[in-house]
């Protein structure tokens, strides 16, 4: 399909990851290259976040609102189910050809054919598989885009295997400078940022009985909170949380409206939070996972109380 194709839509869920618009990117680029008209977008927000933007060196991205319809062929990588597009999730049934490319274990299956491991620890990593059956060469711009995956998505490669890391030095090897892709992703925030991340801990809570017995902290990053703040600085707040000692699971809510919330849940390994995710009508990985809920409470305590019965009926590992 791939290789056959004239015009191609690759779609990341909304407010992209480096793993996902980096997927993207990459093989975007390489199919631009092979002559096929390539549009790179997600349904939100506008623009992708500031450390992201130097990845697109060819200017594939473009706006949600100017995606083709009807695509010849459409790819949607990195999201676990069609409500992840967001705005742009009418595109799935339009385009003549839908393939998804994803490693949530969640994930079961949508478009006209798919392409989901959910042992790979990165879109990344499938991406790449997919560019050498392609015969695409793995220059500086797409190593780039794919190392990006690599490098947040294994947590710095905490979580990767050994083909994983060889991988990552193939890659190094193309000319990616690791610590100029790495810095801005994971280790660059703005001054404003401690605010933020001194008032949303604030909140935080310890629940050392919850999730199986295994331990629960959560805070709730209110509109206040993250009001002006980048992507990347609302969405780091969870790598503060989860190095919490006595706490298995960690959870940050962050409220998107006066009674929507969205969270995102992270395990050291202990528990299946993707099942949890899934019980509140979201997905993700064992280890990584997220959902989109509507609160009954202004406090959304109510959802709080639906994620502990969620972790206390979730598989242990």
């Amino acid at each position: 399909m791939l290789a056959a194709a004239h015009e191609v839509v690759l779609l990341a869920h909304v407010n992209p990851d480096a793993d996902a618009l980096g997927s993207a990117l990459a093989l975007g680029l390489a199919l631009h290259r092979r002559g096929a008209t390539v549009h790179v977008s997600f349904g939100a927000p506008e623009r992708p976040a500031e450390s992201l933007r130097d990845l697109d060196v060819a200017g594939l991205v473009v706006p949600a609102a100017a995606v083709p319809v009807a695509p010849e062929l459409l790819v949607v990588l990195d999201t676990g189910s069609v409500d992840r597009l967001g705005s742009l999730a009418s595109r799935v049934d339009a385009a003549a050809t839908t393939l998804v490319v994803d490693h949530h274990v969640s994930n079961g299956g949508f478009g006209s054919a798919s392409y989901v491991e959910p042992e790979a620890e990165a879109t990344a990593v499938i991406v790449l598989g997919l560019l050498d059956a392609l015969g695409a060469p793995v220059d500086l711009p797409i190593a780039r885009c794919l190392y990006a995956g690599l490098v947040t998505d294994t947590r710095n490669f905490r979580a990767a295997s050994p083909a994983t890391h060889d991988m990552a030095a193939r890659l190094l090897v193309a000319g990616v400078d690791a610590e100029a892709v790495t810095r801005p992703l994971l280790d660059t925030h703005p001054f404003s940022w401690l605010g933020m991340l001194s008032a949303v801990l604030a909140t935080a809570t310890l629940e050392p009985d919850a999730a199986r017995g295994l331990g629960f902290v959560w805070a709730c990053a209110r509109s206040e909170h993250i009001a002006g703040g980048r992507q990347e600085e609302v969405e780091s707040i969870i790598d503060v949380l989860r190095t919490t000692a006595e706490a298995e699971v960690a959870m940050v809510l962050k409220q998107v409206g006066p009674w929507r919330w969205t969270a995102s849940l992270r395990a050291k390994g202990g528990l299946d939070v993707a099942a949890a995710a899934v019980a509140m009508g979201g997905g993700g990985h064992r280890s990584a996972s997220g959902f989109t809920v509507e609160a009954t409470t202004p406090d959304a305590s109510d959802v709080v109380a639906d994620v502990r019965r969620a972790l206390a009926a979730a598989p242990l590992l």
